[in-house]
C-alpha cells in the first residue's frame, strides 16, 4: 500500500493581505519539498470541490451561504482580526474540505493506507457559525462526520498537534460521542481555550496544554496518556490536524519541537491506526509559518507516513 497526497492549485488563490502569515508561500514551500525524488512513490491526487451539503455536515447551511456571499469580487474582506476573504477564497475553502473528504474515501476504499492533504485555508479554529484564526470551515471535523454518516464508521479519533488549541474542532464535536478528540497546544496562547477541564459532553475530549518552551522530551511525556486514551477507544479511522507551528523556529508561538518530534508523533498515530484501523490515517495541514521549518517538518511527516503505509 502507499501514501496519497492531495492538493490543488486553487488553494493558492486564497490570498489574505500582504504580510499575513497564512500565505500561499506555505503551500509552495511544501510542494517544493515533496517534489524531491524521495517522494516519487506517493499517489498524487487533485482535491475535488466540497459541496455545500458537505460543508453543512459541520456548519449550519445559513453559515455556509453567508461565507459564500461575503467573498468579494476583488480586493479583500476582513471577517475578524486574523481572517480574510479574497476572490479565490470560496473555491480554496471548498478544495480544502474536499481534499479531506476525498482522502478519507481513498483510504477507506483501500487505494492507499494513509494520506496527507496540503491545503489552505486551514480549519481547526472555525466554529459552527464563526470563522476564526485564518479558518473558514472545520475541514477535519467535516471529514470525521463524513466518515461516520456516509461510511458508517462507529469510532473516529482526531489528534491535533498544532501549537494553537483546536477550538473549532472541539466546538463542532463537543456533543459527538462517536469521535474522540485530542488537542496538544501551548498555553497560555491564543485562542485561550483548551484547558484539561474541557472534556466534551460525553467525556470525548482531551486537551493537553504545554507551557512555553516545552521541548520534544516534555511533549512526548505529556502526550502519552492521551495516546493511551485513544488506544482504549479502538478507532476505526485516525484523523490528524497537522499544524507544524510548534516548531522551535515558528514565529507565532514558543514551543520547541523539531522535525524528529513530528516524525515521532506521526509514528505513534500510525501505530494506533495500525492496531485498530488497518493503518487508515488521514492528515491535514493546519498551521506552520516559518517556511523552511514548515517544509522540513512536512517532509519528515510525509516520509514517516510513507514508511508506515508501506508496512500495511
Amino acid at each position: 500500500m502507499t501514501t496519497a497526497f492531495f492538493h490543488h492549485p486553487d488553494c493558492h488563490a486564497h490570498r489574505p493581505p500582504p504580510g499575513h502569515p497564512e500565505s500561499p508561500a506555505r503551500l509552495a514551500a511544501i510542494e517544493k519539498a515533496l517534489s524531491a525524488t524521495a517522494f516519487d512513490g506517493i499517489l498524487r491526487r487533485e482535491a475535488p470541490l466540497a459541496g455545500e451539503a458537505d460543508l453543512a455536515l459541520a456548519h449550519p447551511a445559513r453559515y455556509v451561504r453567508a461565507i459564500a456571499e461575503a467573498v468579494p469580487e476583488e480586493g479583500v474582506v476582513q471577517l475578524d482580526a486574523d481572517t480574510w476573504l479574497s476572490p479565490g477564497s470560496w473555491r480554496a475553502a471548498r478544495r480544502a474540505a474536499g481534499s479531506v473528504l476525498a482522502a478519507i474515501d481513498t483510504v477507506l476504499g483501500g487505494e492507499a493506507t494513509n494520506a496527507f492533504c496540503a491545503i489552505r485555508p486551514p480549519g481547526h479554529h472555525a466554529e459552527p457559525e464563526r470563522p476564526m484564526g485564518f479558518c473558514l470551515f472545520g475541514n477535519v471535523a467535516i471529514g470525521a462526520l463524513h466518515a461516520l454518516e456516509r461510511h458508517g464508521l462507529a469510532r473516529v479519533a482526531i489528534f491535533d498537534f498544532d501549537v494553537h488549541h483546536g477550538n473549532g474542532t472541539q466546538a463542532i464535536l463537543w456533543d459527538e460521542p462517536r469521535i474522540r478528540f485530542v488537542s496538544t497546544h501551548q498555553m497560555p496562547l491564543w485562542p485561550g481555550t483548551g484547558s484539561p477541564e474541557e472534556r466534551g459532553a460525553h467525556d470525548n475530549i482531551r486537551n493537553v496544554p504545554l507551557p512555553p518552551l516545552s521541548d520534544g522530551t516534555a511533549y512526548r511525556a505529556a502526550v502519552r496518556p492521551a495516546l493511551d486514551w485513544l488506544d482504549g477507544f479502538a478507532p476505526e479511522l485516525v484523523l490528524v490536524s497537522a499544524g507544524f507551528d510548534a516548531h522551535a523556529a515558528d514565529p507565532l508561538a514558543n514551543l520547541a519541537l523539531a522535525e524528529a518530534d513530528f516524525a515521532w508523533i506521526t509514528r505513534e498515530l500510525s501505530a494506533l491506526a495500525r492496531r485498530h484501523a488497518g493503518g487508515r490515517l488521514v492528515s491535514t495541514l493546519e498551521g506552520g509559518y516559518a517556511l523552511s521549518a514548515l517544509a522540513q517538518s512536512v517532509a519528515a511527516h510525509v516520509a514517516t507516513l510513507m514508511e508506515e503505509g508501506a508496512d500495511e
